[in-house]
């Protein structure tokens, strides 16, 4: 890593004429205990812990209309490399390598592996949580004025520099395409809308390459002033997904209040479509939020969408948030109610309660000194028999989580002029 920083800032001390440059660093390590994280913890079984951690160098370039940026990054859990091994076998990887050009104080384009991130990222986001977190290799488009900002662009993936069709095996989209819309009416209010066209590839009965698109789409609306803060969004899924019909919907609505300066309160409600475990049809009607930041939605032990819960039962999710702000510390607590949004129905044909279970979510954050931050917290999952007939495991466990990173996110160089 030393090496790669000093052959980099080595390149650009010849470019530095009428330039800026801006190097930054990541270290962000994060211990976790997990005693039913994610799903219930079977019977018999005992919980775990791990340190992840996080590197990333961030190089940030500018010169007059040009701007590019570089993020290499290496993710790992301590200790896992080969025994005896002198390289990493994690190895660094590129994160974001893009330019992007301004061609007018309105109208830019921006090429290469970048994050998509979009209102509050629950269809397209960076998963900044996960360790790896996520970008696209991908060509946009941007419209910008005062009020108004129109995003549009697109990817096409493929496994190698092939010289004959070749499969796409990854589990990812083949082809990619969106337009997202945004319009500031007021201080207040704002409108936003977006449009997300996924391509997979698959091999039908007769091994034919095939992509089958599905399209997800709809409004995200949000008011926000000194005491106020809400949100209201619906989400509408069609198409096709291996020669599969797609209908399926996600709608939702949070509201906040500022009591004090110090104190927020707030309560929403989710729902996401889901399909009965006895509906023998072949239309998929579980909503799917695709490239979402879902570690912020649905609790934070990750029962739902974070990997798991497609193509299932659905979700409802009511939920308190609370928040309280005192110096360097803030402190939240969130509860939730989870149900099923479509029935759950045992082999004996038994119709269950749709109650899921309660999740119990606090944590904290601590703004040590200006570029040091620590956060925290502690979840506990208090599940149901129909939790456990969904997700397998011992309801009657403790089933919680714990965590506690420390985020250092130092400047190492920027020169301006």
């Amino acid at each position: 890593m030393k090496r790669i920083i000093f052959l980099l800032l080595l390149g650009t001390t010849t470019l530095m004429n009428a330039q800026e440059l801006d190097v930054n660093l990541q270290v962000r390590p994060r211990f976790e205990y997990r005693n039913g994280y994610r799903t219930l913890l079977p019977e018999g079984q005992k919980g775990t812990s791990q340190i992840s951690q996080r590197s990333r160098l961030n190089f940030n370039y500018k010169q007059d209309e040009l701007v590019v940026k570089l993020t290499l990054q290496n993710t790992r859990t301590w200790g896992d490399v080969p025994t005896n091994a002198v390289a990493d076998k994690n190895g660094v990887a590129v994160f974001e390598a893009w330019a992007q050009y301004n061609f007018t104080d309105k109208w830019s384009a921006r090429t290469g592996r970048q994050v998509l991130s979009y209102d509050n990222q629950r269809i397209l986001g960076e998963q900044d949580w996960g360790q790896q977190a996520q970008s696209h290799d991908a060509f946009t488009v941007t419209y910008q004025t005062e009020k108004q900002k129109l995003d549009f662009g697109g990817a096409y993936n493929s496994t190698a520099e092939n010289t004959f069709q070749t499969p796409y095996t990854v589990a990812n989209y083949k082809a990619l395409m969106y337009a997202w819309y945004h319009n500031q009416f007021s201080t207040d209010l704002g409108l936003s809308f977006l449009l997300l066209n996924t391509g997979y590839e698959y091999a039908n009965a007769d091994t034919k390459l095939l992509v089958d698109y599905k399209q997800t789409f709809g409004p995200y609306l949000t008011y926000k002033n000194s005491k106020i803060e809400s949100n209201f969004w619906l989400y509408g899924q069609t198409g096709k997904s291996t020669d599969l019909q797609v209908s399926a919907w996600n709608a939702a609505a949070n509201f906040n209040y500022n009591v004090t300066d110090s104190f927020k309160a707030g309560l929403g409600y989710e729902f996401l479509s889901g399909k009965a475990t006895n509906d023998g049809s072949t239309v998929i009607k579980s909503f799917n939020p695709i490239f979402g930041t879902n570690h912020g939605f649905n609790g934070f032990m990750d029962y739902f969408y974070v990997g798991n819960h497609l193509n299932n039962v659905g979700l409802q999710d009511a939920f308190i948030k609370l928040s309280y702000n005192v110096n360097k510390w803030q402190f939240a607590l969130s509860p939730h109610a989870f149900l099923a949004a479509a029935d759950v129905v045992t082999p004996l044909n038994e119709k269950m309660d749709s109650y899921l279970g309660t999740e119990i979510d606090a944590s904290f954050v601590f703004n040590f000194k200006k570029d040091i931050t620590v956060t925290g917290g502690y979840s506990q999952m208090f599940g149901s028999k129909t939790m456990e007939f969904i997700k397998n495991g011992d309801a009657n466990h403790t089933n919680n989580w714990a965590w506690l990173s420390i985020s250092v996110n130092p400047r190492i160089f920027s020169w301006k002029k």
